[in-house]
C-alpha cells in the first residue's frame, strides 16, 4: 500500500481511540500530533517515514507551538535587523525631541519679559487716610527699632538702636565714616542730647545695650554743620498726637508708587512730602530731570518746569513734593511705616527702617532724668523717713562726695571731695570735660561759697573724667568769695548742706524705686518745677543721692558716700595792707 497518498494529519482529522493489543499504526490522537512523547514511539516513526518518503523534513511539533526551536534560536542571537532599525528609528525620534524642547526653552527665557509695573497714580481716599494716620500710628505704638544710613561717601553715618515717640527718647549707636566726635553711644530726651563717645569704636554700628553704661556721659551741643542734628529730629517728628491733613486731595502731589514686599509683609509704596513739624526735605532744583528707581524696578523720569512749584498739601512740608517723589513711605494696611526714604538738606540721600516687633523698653541714662517711674504720693513710711533726714544726716557728722553735673548747654563738670554737716562745710576739687588741665576749688561754708581756679597739678590731680581729691590745706590764690551760690553745682552744694529741708509738707512725690551702691532707694522729688529735687534715700533712712535739674533740662548728680571726714581748714584769707598812718601837723 502506497503511503504517499495518505494525508498528513491535522487539526481535523478524527481522532481513534486505540484498541488494545494494536499495533499502534493507526494512532492519531491529540498527544501525538503536538509531539508528545506520551504518544508513544509508534506515529513519530510512522511520520518519519512517510517525511523520508516524500523529502521533506519531519516536523515534530505544532507551528504554533510556543516551543519551536526557530522563535528559540532567534531570541538566543537577538533581535533581528528589522528589531534594530525599529530601536534606531525611535531612538533618533525621542533625542530630536528633546532637542527640540530645549530650544524652544532657551528662546522662550530669552524673550520672557516680566509684566510691566503698574503705573503710578493718585491716592485713593484709603491710601491717603493711612498716610495721614501714620504719625498717630506711630505714637500709638510707643517705639520701634531703627536703623538709618544718610549721607553718602566719607560723610555717611549709620544709626542703630531704638526710637521711644511715646517719650520722645533715641537711644542709638552712631557709627559710619562720618560720624566724627558722635562716635559712640546716644541719647536724646526732647532736645537734651548726651553721649558717650568711643572714638575707637569699628566703624559699623551695633544695637545698643538695654541697659546703658553709666560713667562717661556727657552734654553735648551738636556743631550747625553736623548731619546727625536733622536726622535725629527727623525720627522724633514721626509721631503726632492727630492725624495729619489727608494728602488725597484735588491737586495734592502724593501719589501711589509700587507694592512691595518687607519682613513685616506686604506694604504700599506711596510719596509725598515730609510731615509738617519733621527736617524739610531737599529739593531738586527748577527746571531739572531726575531719575528715580522705584522698588519694583521701574524707572520713572519727571521734569519741573521753570518758575513753577507744586501745590502745597495742608499739613506736609512744601519741599520735596517734586513728582519723582523724593520721599517715600513704606506704609502697610494699618497705617504702620516700615521704611522711608528722603533727602535732607546738608545730609543727603537718607534711608530709615523701623522694625516694629523691637520695641523694648528704654532707660534714659541719669543725666536724663534715669528710668521711667509711676509718680505717687509718700507711704507713711516714706514720708518719715524724709521727715527724719535732717536729724539723721547731722547724726552721720559727714561723708565724701562725688559729683556729675552736665551744666548750661554742653558743659559738664565732674568733682570730688568732702561734705561735712557738723561744720556746714563742702569742699570740692571740680573739673571741666572741657578743659581738662585746669580745676576749680569750691569751698563752702557759713561765710560764703570761695572759688579759686588752678592747675590740676596743684588742686589734686587725676584727670578730669575722674579727678583727685582737692588738697589740705586748701592752696593759696585768688579765692573769689560770694554770698550765694549763682550757679547748678552752687544749688546743689547748698541743698544737700540744708540737711534735707525739703520744704512744706505734700510737696514731695515718690517717682520710682532704684538702686545705687547696692542698696535698694526710693526717689523722692520735691520743690518747684523750676528747680525740682530729688532725694535718693534708702529704707534705712540715710541719703544716698542727691539731684538737681540744671538750667539745661539735664539732672546733676552729687553722690554720698560714708566715710570719714578730714578737718576742713579755711581758706587762705589775703593778707591785710597796712594803713598808711596819718600825717602829724608839722612833723618833717
Amino acid at each position: 500500500m502506497d503511503t504517499s497518498a495518505t494525508p498528513p494529519p491535522d487539526a481535523t482529522t478524527p481522532t481513534a481511540t486505540p484498541r488494545p493489543g494494536g499495533t499502534g499504526r493507526r494512532s492519531t490522537s491529540a498527544a501525538g500530533k503536538h509531539g508528545n512523547p506520551a504518544a508513544g514511539p509508534l506515529g513519530a516513526g510512522r511520520r518519519g517515514a512517510t517525511a523520508r518518503r516524500s523529502g521533506r523534513t519531519p516536523r515534530t511539533t505544532r507551528p504554533d507551538d510556543t516551543t519551536d526551536s526557530t522563535a528559540d534560536t532567534t531570541d538566543t542571537a537577538g533581535p533581528g535587523p528589522a528589531g534594530r532599525r525599529r530601536r534606531r528609528t525611535v531612538l533618533m525620534v525621542l533625542g530630536l525631541t528633546a532637542v527640540t524642547s530645549a530650544t524652544a526653552l532657551v528662546f522662550g527665557l530669552l524673550s520672557w519679559a516680566p509684566d510691566p509695573p503698574e503705573p503710578a497714580r493718585p491716592l485713593t481716599a484709603a491710601e491717603g487716610e493711612r498716610l495721614a494716620a501714620l504719625r498717630v500710628t506711630n505714637l500709638r505704638d510707643l517705639r520701634a527699632g531703627v536703623r538709618v544710613t544718610a549721607g553718602v561717601d566719607a560723610a555717611r553715618i549709620e544709626l542703630v538702636g531704638w526710637v521711644d515717640w511715646s517719650r520722645s527718647l533715641l537711644y542709638l549707636d552712631v557709627g559710619g565714616p562720618g560720624a566724627g566726635a558722635e562716635r559712640g553711644l546716644v541719647q536724646r530726651a526732647g532736645s537734651v542730647l548726651v553721649i558717650r563717645p568711643d572714638p575707637a569704636a569699628v566703624p559699623t554700628p551695633a544695637a545698643p545695650p538695654l541697659v546703658p553704661p553709666t560713667d562717661r556721659w556727657r552734654l553735648h551741643r551738636l556743631p550747625p554743620e553736623a548731619s546727625l542734628a536733622p536726622v535725629l529730629d527727623l525720627l522724633l517728628g514721626l509721631a503726632a498726637d492727630r492725624p495729619d491733613a489727608a494728602p488725597a486731595v484735588s491737586g495734592g502731589t502724593a501719589r501711589w508708587i509700587a507694592r512691595d514686599t518687607v519682613a513685616g509683609g506686604p506694604v504700599d509704596v506711596l510719596q509725598a512730602p515730609l510731615p509738617a513739624g519733621a527736617p524739610a526735605a531737599s529739593s531738586t532744583p527748577a527746571g531739572s530731570t531726575t531719575a528715580s528707581s522705584s522698588p519694583a524696578g521701574s524707572t520713572t523720569a519727571s521734569s519741573t518746569p521753570a518758575g513753577s512749584s507744586p501745590a502745597r498739601v495742608p499739613g506736609y512740608s512744601s519741599a520735596g513734593t517734586e513728582p519723582d517723589g523724593q520721599t517715600r513711605y513704606w506704609l502697610d494696611q494699618d497705617a504702620r511705616l516700615h521704611k522711608l526714604v528722603t533727602r535732607l538738606p546738608g545730609v543727603g540721600p537718607v534711608t530709615v527702617t523701623l522694625h516694629r516687633a523691637d520695641r523694648p523698653t528704654l532707660r534714659p541714662v541719669d543725666a536724663l532724668g534715669g528710668r521711667p517711674g509711676l509718680p505717687r504720693a509718700l507711704s507713711d513710711a516714706e514720708q518719715r523717713r524724709l521727715d527724719r533726714l535732717p536729724v539723721r544726716l547731722r547724726a552721720q557728722g559727714g561723708v565724701a562726695v562725688t559729683l556729675t553735673a552736665p551744666t548750661g548747654t554742653d558743659t559738664n563738670l565732674r568733682g570730688t571731695g568732702w561734705m561735712s554737716w557738723t561744720t556746714r562745710t563742702a569742699y570740692l576739687a571740680v573739673a571741666d570735660l572741657g578743659v581738662p588741665d585746669r580745676r576749680s576749688l569750691l569751698r563752702r561754708d557759713a561765710a560764703g561759697l570761695a572759688r579759686a581756679d588752678l592747675p590740676a597739678a596743684v588742686a589734686g590731680g587725676g584727670t578730669a573724667e575722674a579727678p583727685g581729691r582737692p588738697p589740705l590745706p586748701p592752696p593759696a590764690g585768688a579765692w573769689r568769695v560770694s554770698r550765694s551760690a549763682g550757679d547748678d553745682v552752687g544749688l546743689l552744694v547748698d541743698a544737700a548742706l540744708a540737711a534735707g529741708s525739703v520744704g512744706p509738707l505734700g510737696t514731695a512725690v515718690r517717682v520710682r524705686e532704684d538702686v545705687t551702691a547696692g542698696r535698694t532707694v526710693d526717689v523722692v522729688e520735691v520743690g518747684a518745677a523750676a528747680a525740682r529735687l530729688r532725694y535718693w534715700i534708702d529704707r534705712d533712712g540715710s541719703l544716698r543721692r542727691l539731684e538737681l535739674r540744671t538750667s539745661g533740662n539735664a539732672w546733676a548728680q552729687l553722690d554720698l558716700h560714708p566715710a570719714a571726714v578730714p578737718r576742713l581748714a579755711p581758706v587762705p584769707r589775703p593778707a591785710a595792707k597796712p594803713r598808711p598812718s596819718p600825717v602829724r601837723p608839722g612833723a618833717r
